[in-house]
């Protein structure tokens, strides 16, 4: 059988129908790579207009410690995100983010306040149950090939009826260390500062615009979300890859919830109710495809600070109802539903 030696390949690539064909192709694949950021684009350029328009209408909105308040007021919501980002790159879901942040609350608040707990003790065993239940949740869906809209949805009754089994009732955090930590501040001249919680998110946001992409796990979960079958037959990780992604989730969950009790000085069943859908929403809105595969951290970040600035917008404003906040949330998901699926469309048009 006759080979092709590696010298004729290579002229055979490089002559002129070849060259023809790599320029008309390029168009093709510029295009495509350019499509994938207009999400991204598009969440950046909203968020800016409306920091815009509030700027014109209501005076002090332009001003530095209202939007480091949108950081601040959001940081809990920025580290869930974060985790449901990765897990929706792998084309999954996880609906027990919101359940954990609340078991998480429960359970540090119930080490230090009734079992006497240093916060430096507890907050890791907090951390550790959390990345324990994600990697569960993961390891189900990876084995056992269950969907992860049930295996998650079982997670999230799970976690919260635990916390009902630690107490019915709010529990306060009157641990005065944990009040210290709660109330310190990063001064930023004399009127402006942000929260420990908040330059927790933004470390958080950092490393893990770093995994996403310069680490292999971040390549393999992109790959696994674009195609698990090509990324098996690239010799990737997939199952690792699977589990890690829900272990990390369930990581920036109980990070959260965390964070959280700096936010409220207490662990309560209710806390966090529906945060699942505001994290999807955000990680949505941010530019990453549901069907996994094309997304940014970054971008949920974004998605995270659109919400917080509709809400901040309304609470300015004075004279409508808070429900506004969810009618424009809705909105803007449809919106975005819809520019995902025209892009997802433009590819095969091209071919």
């Amino acid at each position: 059988m006759h080979t092709a030696s590696p010298r004729t390949s290579t002229m055979a690539a490089s002559s002129p129908a070849a060259t023809e064909a790599q320029a008309l192709a390029s168009p093709v694949r510029s295009s495509s790579m350019n499509a994938k950021y207009l999400p991204l684009v598009a969440t950046m350029s909203l968020f800016v207009l409306m920091a815009t328009l509030g700027s014109l209408l209501y005076p002090g909105f332009f001003s530095t410690q209202v939007f480091l308040n949108l950081l601040i007021d959001n940081a809990f919501l920025i580290i869930v995100a974060i985790g449901m980002t990765f897990v929706i790159l792998t084309g999954g879901i996880d609906l027990s983010v919101g359940s954990v942040v609340a078991l998480s609350t429960m359970v540090l608040a119930t080490l230090v306040e009734h079992h006497g707990w240093s916060p430096a003790a507890a907050i890791p065993v907090v951390l550790l149950m959390g990345s324990s239940l994600g990697a569960f949740m993961g390891f189900l869906i990876q084995r056992y090939r269950l969907q992860p809209f049930v295996v998650t949805l079982a997670g999230m009754f799970l976690a919260r009826g635990l916390c009902y089994l630690i107490s019915i009732d709010s529990i306060t955090i009157t641990h005065e260390g944990y009040s210290d930590l709660a109330q310190w501040r990063l001064y930023f001249g004399e009127s402006a500062s942000l929260s420990l919680g908040a330059l927790i998110a933004i470390a958080l946001l950092l490393v893990a615009i770093f995994v996403a992409h310069n680490t292999s796990f971040g390549r393999a979960v992109y790959a696994v979300g674009g195609s698990e079958q090509s990324a098996l037959l690239m010799g990737l990780p997939v199952g690792r890859t699977l589990v890690g992604a829900y272990l990390l989730s369930g990581f920036c969950s109980a990070l959260g919830g965390v964070v959280f009790t700096f936010y409220m000085l207490s662990g309560y069943g209710l806390h966090a109710t529906g945060m699942e859908l505001d994290a999807i929403a955000a990680v949505v809105i941010g530019g990453t495809l549901l069907t996994g595969g094309v997304g940014y951290v970054a971008g949920t970040l974004f998605g995270v600070l659109t919400l917080g600035i509709i809400q901040t917008l309304i609470s300015f404003d004075g004279t409508l109802s808070s429900w506004w906040t969810r009618i424009v949330v809705g909105v803007l998901l449809l919106i975005f539903c819809l520019l995902q699926r025209v892009l997802a469309r433009r590819p095969a048009q091209h071919v």
